[in-house]
């Protein structure tokens, strides 16, 4: 499994620091997608076991879910990376483009953002997004956590 890029991110999975793996080799080429780079598989250097549990341990006292953008396609090598995860305490979240996930991934998340990229849809902080982001433990739809609050005079 081939990663672009590593982050410390805020947004992603509401309430939670996350450490963010952007994995290539992403088949759905979506229109107008963000993040084109990672349709490559050939992209990014190898996601090693060893650095990747070093990164879970030098941040395991400031992060507490990791995220990973893409990676389906690798079931069985991010199944492994996910239950490292759990094992060191993390919580686990997947950002798929797809409808659904198979029930041998789901087992091993907490969250999980279901849904093509839909320009006139908008994202998670639309609602009129056609992406759901779900808390798999309480099979809750939370979308609602990423729309910022309407104020009016």
């Amino acid at each position: 499994m081939n990663f672009y890029d590593f982050q410390i991110v805020f947004q992603e999975v509401p309430g939670e620091i996350s450490l963010c793996f952007y994995i290539t080799g992403c088949p759905l080429s979506c229109d107008g997608c963000h993040s084109p780079f990672l349709w490559n598989k050939d992209k990014g250097d190898e996601l090693k076991l060893s650095l990747y549990t070093s990164l879970l341990e030098k941040y395991q006292a400031i992060a507490s879910c990791v995220v990973f953008m893409g990676g389906e396609w690798e079931q069985g090598t991010l199944i492994d990376y996910l239950k490292i995860a759990q094992s060191h305490g993390f919580k686990t979240c997947l950002y798929t483009g797809q409808d659904w996930i198979p029930k041998s991934i789901a087992n091993h998340l907490d969250y999980v953002k279901l849904g093509p990229w839909v320009a006139e849809k908008g994202g998670l902080d639309q609602i009129t997004t056609n992406q759901q982001f779900i808390d798999l433990k309480t099979k809750t739809n939370i979308n609602h956590l990423f729309l910022k609050p309407q104020y009016h005079d």
